[in-house]
């Protein structure tokens, strides 16, 4: 009898699968404990490791794994790589267990990338789920344009094939198990639901309901911008990447800290916003390690430049070691648990900004302040409040000489962004409030999208 066990990656809006009858981790994450774990909770051995395709977004365990255990590595043909893999084409079928007759045939899907490949999982013949990695999603479709500009129109065309031949190749009932779109900047839009299938995507999929043109064009005119770490993904992906190690980071006391903010090195708050707002070393940055930690900090940070990361505990700092890794964020320059008390010099005191939500700049009044909107271009697109300034959360790093002048009160759709904002405003010297809210209808003039 087959089994589908699902290893969820929230930060990065992912999945990994171990499936088979008894043993297949595709697509799996670079801490690889977590299949080998499950892996073990099931009492099975993984004699397979299976990519759909090199991922752009995050590093793959997918190597270290094979090594690990011994298994098979599949990898689509067509990608180029520089280590040992049993290569993978349209067509080739593979035997998972013999005992329970459980294979993956693969089909070939090019549009997220050239060389995708999904896989179909077939039990005495008969499919019963396909991993479709980037490819078919719930709802949508994988972004097209991670692999050359010049390609993306026609990577758009290729997923709109692609989305269509496995609807034509398979049951209505077979179940779709894709890597990304929970949440993952891969997915061409926000898809919604848990769970679906070939037959549901049929009637809900834009890839499988509208013509070519149309799907193309809304397609390519709903794309936003690329997480700046994607860039180095794929690479190491292509490369074969290094094992990770997870062993926490040396300590730091306050004067380390300190001469780290002297030498323009990051270091990185992983409290929740209202902790950091309320006490903080000067300088830092604030990144919740319950939010999109992974995302954000690796979207923001200049490739390559030391992080130091500030936790409230030793748990905390390891969760948050784990999310890195799985965007190439090795080793912590550094790291400090407790709280400010801890991480400043003797006579420092912390810095704070006030928080406040958007009842309370109405009731200030948005003039003579400044209003910052972090929202990303779509979620502005849909109304904004007037005269605000609008600079995406991922370009501010960049861009904080364009805040004009004047105490700011900066604003995402939640407050997770908005904080993370105020944090690089505060250690430029700005005087910030962050507004922790997700509710507009505040009495605020608003600008329709």
């Amino acid at each position: 009898m087959f089994f589908v066990a699902t290893i969820e990656l929230e930060g990065l809006g992912n999945r990994s699968y171990l499936a088979g009858g008894e043993r297949t981790a595709v697509d799996p994450p670079r801490d690889i404990d977590q299949v080998l774990a499950a892996a073990a909770r099931r009492g099975v051995r993984i004699s397979h490791v299976v990519e759909t395709h090199l991922h752009n977004d995050y590093v793959t365990g997918g190597l270290e794994l094979a090594r690990v255990t011994g298994a098979r590595y599949l990898v689509p043909a067509d990608a180029k790589v520089s280590f040992a893999r049993v290569p993978v084409a349209d067509g080739d079928s593979v035997e998972i267990d013999a005992g329970s007759r459980v294979t993956l045939a693969a089909i070939a899907t090019p549009g997220h990338t050239p060389h995708h490949i999904s896989y179909a999982l077939r039990e005495a013949g008969r499919p019963v789920a396909v991993f479709t990695g980037g490819s078919l999603l719930i709802g949508t479709v994988g972004r097209p344009d991670l692999v050359e500009p010049r390609l993306t129109e026609q990577l758009a065309r290729a997923q709109h094939a692609s989305a269509h031949r496995l609807a034509a190749g398979l049951p209505d009932e077979t179940a779709v198990l894709p890597t990304h779109g929970f949440g993952s900047f891969c997915s061409s839009a926000q898809s919604g639901g848990d769970q679906t299938t070939i037959g549901k995507e049929k009637s809900a999929n834009t890839a499988l309901t509208v013509d070519v043109d149309t799907f193309v064009a809304d397609l390519l005119a709903g794309l936003e911008d690329v997480p700046a770490y994607y860039a180095h993904m794929g690479p190491a992906n292509a490369a074969g990447p290094a094992p990770v190690d997870l062993t926490p980071p040396a300590l730091a006391d306050a004067r380390e800290i300190a001469a780290r903010l002297a030498a323009g090195e990051w270091v990185v708050d992983l409290r929740n916003r209202v902790a950091f707002a309320e006490g903080h070393v000067a300088g830092s940055f604030n990144f919740e390690a319950d939010g999109k930690i992974a995302t954000y900090l690796a979207w923001m940070i200049p490739w390559g430049k030391p992080v130091t990361l500030l936790a409230e505990s030793a748990q905390q700092l390891a969760e948050a070691q784990r999310e890195l890794v799985r965007v190439g964020i090795d080793r912590p320059a550094a790291a400090a648990t407790g709280g400010p008390a801890a991480w400043l010099r003797t006579g420092q005191t912390p810095a704070s900004f006030p928080r406040s939500t958007f009842a309370g700049l109405a009731a200030h009044g948005i003039e003579n302040v400044v209003v910052l909107d972090v929202r990303r271009d779509s979620e502005r697109a849909n109304g904004w409040i007037e005269g605000s300034v609008h600079i995406p959360i991922h370009e501010l790093h960049g861009r904080l000489a364009e805040v004009p002048q004047g105490t700011v009160w900066v604003h995402c759709a939640g407050g997770m962004r908005a904080a993370i904002a105020a944090s690089l405003l505060d250690a430029a010297g700005r005087d910030v409030v962050a507004v922790d809210d997700a509710a507009t209808d505040a009495g605020l003039p608003l600008t329709a999208g």
